[in-house]
């Protein structure tokens, strides 16, 4: 079974909340912790995107209520390749009975 790959988030524009923690705000990508670029392929530095390493892609969706106060917009192209939801990272069928 493949390993579950973890999103983080690089966004448009930032916010810090009354904790004093730093969040994501504008439109958000999905990004791998590693690489200079987002999911959808935009890079990092030329596209002037903050990276939120200590937020998780999941959270950026108003349904989960977690970072998602100033998202804006989330890339389709990135929601695409990482999901909306944690359930939607992994495989999407397994194959129970495979023929000999």
């Amino acid at each position: 079974m493949a390993a579950r790959r973890r999103y983080a988030v690089a966004a448009s524009s930032e916010w810090i909340d009354e904790d004093g923690a730093r969040l994501p705000g504008g439109e958000v990508h999905a990004w791998e912790q590693g690489l200079n670029q987002t999911v959808c392929g935009l890079p990092l530095h030329r596209a002037r995107l903050r990276r939120f390493a200590n937020v998780a892609w999941e959270d950026t969706f108003a349904e989960t209520g977690g970072a998602a106060d100033e998202v804006r917009r989330q890339c389709p192209r990135c929601a695409a390749v990482a999901g909306k939801r944690a359930s939607d990272l992994g495989p999407r069928w397994r194959r129970i009975n495979p023929r000999p």
